[in-house]
This record gives C-alpha cells, sequence and structure tokens, in this order.
C-alpha cells in the first residue's frame, strides 16, 4: 500500500507531466494504428485540395457569367438576323433584286439551286448552306460593288464560283458575271 501512496502522491505532485506521457502514449498509439491508412488520406487530401482549387477558381471566374452569356445570346441572334430561311424562295430572291435596285448591275437570272438535306450520317449543324447560281450585267465598278455587298451584306455568302467576262469586244463595254454562291441558312 506505500507503493500505491507513493504513487498517488507522485501523480499529484506531477500532473502535468502525467497527462502529457498519457497523450503522448495515445498518440503515439493512434499513429502506429493508423499509418497503413496514411497513403490514402494523403491521396483524398490531394483530390480534396485539387476540387478546392477548382472551385475557387470557378467563384473567380464566375463574376462574369452573367454579362458573358448576355454578349453569347446577343451573338447569337446577329448570326441568326443574317440567316435566310430555307423554305422562303421568294424571300430570298428578293435579297439579289435588292442588291441590283442598289448596285444597278442587271440580274438576268437569280435562282435558288435545288437544295437537299444534309446525308442521315453527316455531323448535325445549326445552318445550312443554300446554293444560288445568278448572272450579273453591268459595268466594272457596278459588277465590283455587286460583289462587295454580297460578301460583306446582310447575309452570310460564300461565292463558289465567278466568271467574269466583257459581253461585247470592245474596250469600255459591260461586262457579264456568272455566279455560283451560298448563303447560310436556318431551317
Amino acid at each position: 500500500m506505500i507503493a500505491n501512496a507513493e504513487l498517488v502522491g507522485f501523480l499529484r505532485k506531477n500532473v502535468i507531466c502525467v497527462i502529457c506521457v498519457a497523450v503522448s502514449i495515445g498518440i503515439g498509439i493512434t499513429i502506429y494504428l493508423r499509418m497503413d491508412q496514411l497513403p490514402e488520406a494523403e491521396k483524398i487530401l490531394a483530390d480534396k485540395s485539387k476540387q478546392g482549387e477548382l472551385i475557387a477558381a470557378n467563384i473567380e471566374d464566375a463574376h462574369q457569367l452573367k454579362e458573358q452569356h448576355a454578349a453569347l445570346v446577343a451573338a447569337n441572334q446577329a448570326i441568326a438576323n443574317r440567316m435566310i430561311h430555307v423554305g422562303q424562295l421568294a424571300e430570298n430572291l428578293q435579297y439579289f433584286y435588292r442588291l441590283e435596285s442598289a448596285t444597278n448591275a442587271k440580274l438576268t437570272d437569280p435562282h435558288q439551286i435545288a437544295w437537299s438535306p444534309p446525308p442521315k450520317n453527316s455531323p448535325k449543324t445549326n445552318y445550312t448552306p443554300v446554293g444560288f447560281a445568278l448572272t450579273a450585267q453591268g459595268t466594272y465598278a457596278q459588277i465590283m460593288d455587286l460583289l462587295r455587298r454580297l460578301e460583306n451584306g446582310e447575309h452570310f455568302c460564300r461565292v463558289i464560283t465567278c466568271n467574269i467576262r466583257p459581253i461585247a469586244d470592245q474596250r469600255g463595254s459591260p461586262l457579264s458575271m456568272s455566279l455560283s454562291l451560298e448563303l447560310l441558312a436556318i431551317q
């Protein structure tokens, strides 16, 4: 019993030391028992850190998201406004007649080339090219003005072929231009 009394007295005198030793032993046992889980925990920590950095970057970039979305919607609307419609042949041809009156070049044969839907296994696109063929007559300035207005005009245009030749063999005579082109359309 004397040993127990001495032990109790020693513990009372050195409470802080005894608690520190007990906590250290507990920590040592915990580290020893969980050592095999350390690599997995480090991997989980790295994954969570990576996700946290990604979320922080997303939060930082999200400040401009509404403005960027509005800009994309406006750009898509501007593109859609420049498209022709596949089934509106009269309105599509009216575009060429407006160009004729603006440039004073005479269009003799504007017509839409037969449109066929894209093949089934082709990639899906939002816009479809619609072919047109036309013949125009006029001076060099009128013909070039017509070409510029087509390429930079109201609708998206791609000139496929363009043949320009004089109507007569004399200098300064009117020119004839045969064009095949595509205008982008929405279906």
